[in-house]
């Protein structure tokens, strides 16, 4: 097959901007880390619901405000573990999350127990399962980026940043790896996976991140390998997790966000795992 000079232009400027906006909300500030990832929570929540309302037709007569409500419920999450460490003026990020928590807590499974009256109980829980997919791992994440003081060299951009380059060293890795020795298949939810490539893939992750771990002395080398394979491996998972949901809506990609990278789900499905085991982790060891 020919190669298509169009279609490479499209992903490599796709990917580029991907890139940069990636680093900036990583790295200016714990302000732009939550913008970045608030984004990511719509996002995600959109194609989320979209999948499921391919694979379960039901889901698409929930009320309008039960599918927009769930959505900024779970983004209190986000607020929430924030740690006092936002606020406009003398009002805290964390406050909010916290009372409009307890707000929607109330309001949400009123709002469900009037729409279980028209659709399936399963909605109910296909909205319940986005919260603990989509909302709580944002929130966790964001609880590692304000756990630790604000200073460059803190855990709290140690930690987060080795979670996502320990997952895109994973997905290279992994992917060259399997191209080269790859036979055996890992799952039929992603037939182009192999064993020998994941297997690969978290060795020669955790051996990178370790090498950066031992000439940057950001963190030890021990929490350096926990992390990058605790990432590396329930990445992988949250892979195969996604992959499944766009199988069972038969469509390739979650989104369209990303030309060519398809969308957000699609880019992040592997952190939304990495990310609660990495806290437990953290909460643990650090």
């Amino acid at each position: 097959m020919a190669f298509n000079w169009q279609t490479f232009r499209i992903r490599a400027l796709t990917a580029l901007v991907f890139v940069v906006v990636m680093l900036v909300g990583l790295l200016w500030n714990r302000w732009s880390f939550f913008v970045l990832f608030s984004i990511v929570h719509f996002g995600a929540w959109a194609e989320y619901q979209r999948l499921v309302s391919r694979f379960n037709p039901q889901y698409n007569n929930i009320s309008s405000l039960h599918r927009y409500a769930v959505r900024v419920g779970g983004w209190c999450l986000l607020l929430f573990f924030t740690n006092y460490s936002l606020r406009i003026s003398t009002i805290s990020f964390t406050d909010v999350g916290f009372w409009a928590g307890i707000l929607f807590m109330i309001i949400l499974p009123l709002i469900m127990f009037i729409d279980s009256k028209t659709v399936f109980l399963g909605n109910i829980a296909y909205s319940i399962g986005g919260i603990l997919y989509i909302s709580l791992p944002l929130g966790l994440l964001m609880e590692l980026r304000t756990h630790w003081s604000e200073d460059a060299l803190s855990l709290s951009y140690t930690v987060p940043l080795l979670i996502i380059f320990s997952l895109w060293i994973n997905d290279t890795m992994a992917y060259i790896v399997g191209s080269i020795i790859g036979k055996t298949p890992l799952s039929k939810v992603s037939p182009k996976k192999t064993w020998e490539g994941t297997i690969g893939g978290v060795i020669l992750t955790v051996v990178v991140i370790c090498l950066l771990a031992y000439f940057t002395k950001r963190i030890s080398l021990i929490d350096a390998g926990f992390i990058s394979g605790i990432a590396a491996i329930t990445g992988t998972i949250g892979d195969l997790f996604e992959s499944k949901l766009k199988r069972m809506a038969q469509v390739k990609d979650s989104g369209s966000i990303m030309p060519g990278h398809g969308g957000f789900l699609d880019r992040f499905d592997s952190l939304l795992f990495a990310a609660v085991f990495v806290w437990l982790y953290a909460t643990i060891a650090l």
